[in-house]
């Protein structure tokens, strides 16, 4: 089987995961590790007070809401899930794939994306879309899970209406393969924080001191803000 039929099949399973998703998942950081990437997500945060900037793969948009309370000038979102999509307010929203996005060259100042970076099928033209729609010493400031926490075989599920369990396709991009894509595509990177158990992640959740002394120390989540 050739590279592009398996990428289709990776994307439309992806997308059946969030459409049967959406209806349970709210535009706000609705678990612990969650608003634990979040408050790392805002620690890196550019300026974007009348700035225009790119949600990507925003989901229900909970990236879009806090850019519009922090005045960004324009505020677009981007997914590939409609019914994700359409949770989204506030925002311009646009229904697309980051892999292809439907932008002229340099028509943002800022790019963000959470929690999305393993959907897409491949690190090089996903870093050279981005740096194709960033302007000059534009920022991407991006958050995904961390390959430590894949190799511990912790995985990515998520309850649906009927609070049955399903897994999301998820890629595990290991973070020099990212490093590299990103400078091959003309980024400097700038911040790197990661989200750790026990660490940044310390609020309690159901079962959550047996989660705590398993995994503590665990790297959960990567954030990158890099600069083209």
């Amino acid at each position: 089987m050739t590279a592009e039929p398996i990428a289709s099949d990776f994307v439309a399973r992806t997308l059946r995961a969030y459409e049967r998703w959406a209806p349970a998942y709210p535009p706000t950081a609705h678990n612990p590790l969650m608003r634990a990437e979040q408050e790392a997500m805002l620690r890196l945060q550019p300026a974007v007070a009348g700035r225009r900037v790119l949600d990507l793969a925003c989901g229900s948009g909970r990236y879009s809401r806090l850019l519009i309370e922090a005045q960004a000038s324009e505020v677009i979102a981007v997914d590939f899930c409609l019914p994700m999509l359409g949770q989204v307010s506030g925002a311009q929203r646009v229904c697309a794939s980051m892999m292809g996005l439907p932008f002229v060259a340099a028509a943002f100042d800022v790019v963000i994306s959470g929690l999305a970076l393993g959907h897409a099928t491949d690190l090089a033209p996903w870093a050279d879309e981005i740096a194709r729609v960033l302007r000059d010493r534009g920022t991407l400031l991006y958050s995904d899970f961390h390959p430590e926490a894949a190799r511990a075989g912790l995985p990515r599920t998520f309850k649906d209406a009927n609070n049955q369990v399903f897994a999301v396709p998820h890629h595990c991009f290991e973070i020099d393969a990212q490093f590299s894509a990103l400078k091959t595509a003309g980024f400097d990177i700038e911040a790197v924080e990661t989200v750790r158990v026990g660490y940044e992640l310390q609020e309690s959740f159901t079962n959550s001191d047996v989660f705590y002394d398993r995994w503590h120390g665990l790297p959960l989540v990567l954030v990158v803000r890099a600069r083209r």
